[in-house]
C-alpha cells in the first residue's frame, strides 16, 4: 500500500510518527510538525489506512488493530527505522497504545493524545459515563447508513456534528471535505472491525506522557486515570484545564513544550 504523509525536519533527526483519528488526517498534526522540526526530530504524519488514496483494502477485516499496528512497523521501515517516538491522537492513540505494548522494543517513548489505555477504557465502559459518551460508535458500524451521515446537505451536517465537540469550523470544514473526497468506508471500517480479533491490552513499559483535556467529550476522567494502572514504566497525566477532544488542531500551543521535554529526555540512542 501507499500511504500519503507530511513529513518536516531534517533527514537524521530521530524519528516522530503521529497518527491521527476518526475523521481526520495527518493534517490536524501541523503545529506538530512545525514544532518537531524546529527541535531537530524527523516528523512523520501518515494518513492512515483507509485515509490514504493508496492504501484502501476492501473488507472490515483488513482494518483490526493489528493490521494498523503493522502499518507503523512498516512506516518506520520505510524510514530506515527499527525505533522511533510514536504519538497517537483518538483512534491513532489506540493503535500508538496497542503498538506500544505489543512492540516495546520499536517504540522509545509514547505520547498519548486523548485516548485513554485500551484495558482503561474497557474498564471505564462498565460505568453508565463513558457507555454514553460512546453512545455514537453502533451508529456508525452500521452499513450505508453513516456514509450517508457524512455525506448529507453536502457535509454540513457532519462538519456541525463536529464543531459541537470543540473543532473549530475551518478544521471540521477540512476534515469532512477530505473524508468526503476520498470516500468514508474505510475510515468507518475502523469502527466496524472492534471485536473481530484480540483486545490489545498490553501493559505497557515505555515512557509515556498521556495529554487529556477535561473537556474531552469523548474519554472520562476515570478512563483517564485508569490508564497510569497499564504502565510499568515512567508515566505522566498532563491534564488541560478547558481543553477539548481535539487537542492536535485546537490546543498545541498549550503542550508542545512538555511533549517535547518528554521526548529530549527519553532518547532513542543507537541507531535511529
Amino acid at each position: 500500500m501507499r500511504f500519503d504523509a507530511l513529513t518536516a525536519g531534517p533527514a537524521d533527526g530521530e524519528l516522530v510518527l503521529l497518527l491521527h483519528g476518526f475523521p481526520q488526517t495527518g493534517s490536524c498534526w501541523q503545529d506538530a510538525l512545525n514544532g518537531l522540526a524546529g527541535a531537530g526530530y524527523r516528523a512523520v504524519a501518515p494518513s492512515q489506512r483507509g485515509y490514504s488514496a493508496g492504501a484502501r483494502p476492501e473488507g472490515v477485516e483488513a482494518y483490526r488493530v493489528s493490521e494498523l499496528c503493522d502499518d507503523v512497523l512498516a512506516m518506520a521501515a520505510t524510514f530506515g527505522r527499527d525505533r522511533f517516538h510514536l504519538v497517537g491522537h483518538d483512534w491513532g492513540g489506540t493503535v500508538a497504545w496497542a503498538l506500544a505494548g505489543d512492540h516495546p522494543e520499536a517504540v522509545a517513548s509514547l505520547t498519548a493524545v486523548s485516548t485513554p489505555h485500551t484495558a482503561a477504557l474497557r474498564q471505564a465502559l462498565q460505568g453508565t459515563q463513558q457507555r454514553l459518551r460512546m453512545a455514537y460508535i453502533p451508529v456508525l458500524r452500521l452499513p450505508l447508513i453513516p456514509e450517508s451521515l457524512i455525506d448529507a446537505a453536502g457535509g454540513v451536517v457532519a462538519e456541525s456534528l463536529l464543531t459541537a465537540t470543540g473543532l473549530s469550523p475551518a478544521h471540521a470544514h477540512r476534515d469532512i471535505t477530505a473524508l468526503r473526497a476520498l470516500g468514508p468506508t474505510g475510515a468507518l471500517n475502523w469502527y466496524r472491525a472492534l471485536g473481530t480479533e484480540r483486545g490489545h491490552s498490553a501493559s505497557v513499559g515505555v515512557p509515556v506522557l498521556h495529554v487529556w483535556g477535561d473537556q474531552d467529550p469523548v474519554f472520562t476522567r476515570e478512563a483517564t486515570e485508569l490508564s497510569a494502572e497499564h504502565c510499568t514504566g515512567e508515566y505522566h497525566l498532563l491534564e488541560l484545564e478547558g481543553g477539548s477532544h481535539w487537542i492536535p488542531d485546537e490546543h498545541w500551543s498549550d503542550v508542545e513544550d512538555v511533549f517535547l521535554e518528554h521526548l529530549a529526555t527519553t532518547p532513542i540512542g543507537g541507531r535511529r
